[in-house]
């Protein structure tokens, strides 16, 4: 066993294939689907049922709610929930499969098994995310249930993270402008579109952030906001307690999963 936040490192990127890899995009499409970012919402939402832009701006919080909108609910005359989902998992069990070729059979089974053991016992009250993708079928077949259990637990983990910004007082802009701060600033031009947020809107975040001693004038993390971010940090991990496990049965798979993440995201998943 180990700790959340090692078990988080090992989970996370067999679960973001499904935004990086050739075989995710390549399933939607087979399905009707195309454009990065309709298949992302759709993807991710679809366990909820064909919401609108208001409860997944919720839910995914550090969008901006015009992105959201550019995609939901429009997004649900294109595919169905139930067809995303299908597809969804399809690609990311695609490219895993071939990522993992190679390797034992029961070296991926016995990695499924565990983690499905790990995604079950995690409690769900106010974990909306976590909660919808629980409450799908779980897939036969070892490598989608192991791609299943991962998606179960880092929503849980997501959940529960929104749940410590709020507490801090952060919001979705916020959030990722602090954590830009804490990489000296070099990882705007990533997240900064990925999210949807304008200039002005970046800017007065930060100014925000800056008025409570979190970061310069230059948008960098000062020591004090650092510390603030250890903490949210701390809670996230105190919330995901009950997601552990064995990380030597997962550590071989995800050097695999590795080889196709980019090393500069804005998850952000960090090696």
């Amino acid at each position: 066993m180990t700790s959340p936040r090692e078990f988080w490192s090992l989970f996370e990127p067999l679960h973001a294939v499904t935004y990086f890899t050739p075989q995710a995009g390549a399933a939607f499409e087979a399905a009707g689907l195309t454009g990065f970012w309709r298949r992302y919402f759709a993807g991710r939402a679809a366990a909820l049922g064909p919401v609108g832009a208001g409860p997944v701006t919720a839910a995914f919080f550090g969008f901006a709610p015009r992105m959201v909108a550019r995609a939901l609910p429009d997004v649900w005359t294109r595919i169905t929930p139930a067809a995303a989902v299908a597809a969804r998992t399809a690609g990311a069990a695609a490219a895993l499969t071939a990522l993992f070729e190679g390797l034992p059979e029961s070296t991926v089974v016995d990695a499924a098994d565990m983690l499905e053991e790990a995604a079950r016992a995690v409690a769900l009250p106010g974990r909306v995310l976590a909660a919808a993708h629980a409450d799908l079928p779980w897939p036969a077949e070892p490598v989608a249930r192991l791609w299943h259990a991962a998606t179960i637990l880092r929503e849980h983990r997501g959940d529960g993270h929104v749940a410590a910004l709020l507490t801090a007082g952060v919001d979705g802009c916020e959030s990722l402008v602090w954590r830009v701060g804490l990489d000296g600033g070099r990882l705007r031009a990533v997240t900064q579109p990925a999210r949807g947020w304008t200039d002005e809107e970046w800017r007065a975040a930060a100014e925000r952030l800056a008025a409570r001693g979190w970061l310069t004038a230059e948008g960098v993390a000062t020591a004090a906001g650092r510390d603030a971010y250890a903490e949210i940090e701390v809670v996230t991990d105190r919330l995901a307690a009950e997601a552990v496990g064995d990380v030597g049965r997962l550590a071989p798979l995800t050097e695999r999963a590795w080889s196709v993440l980019p090393a500069d995201n804005p998850i952000p998943l960090r090696r």
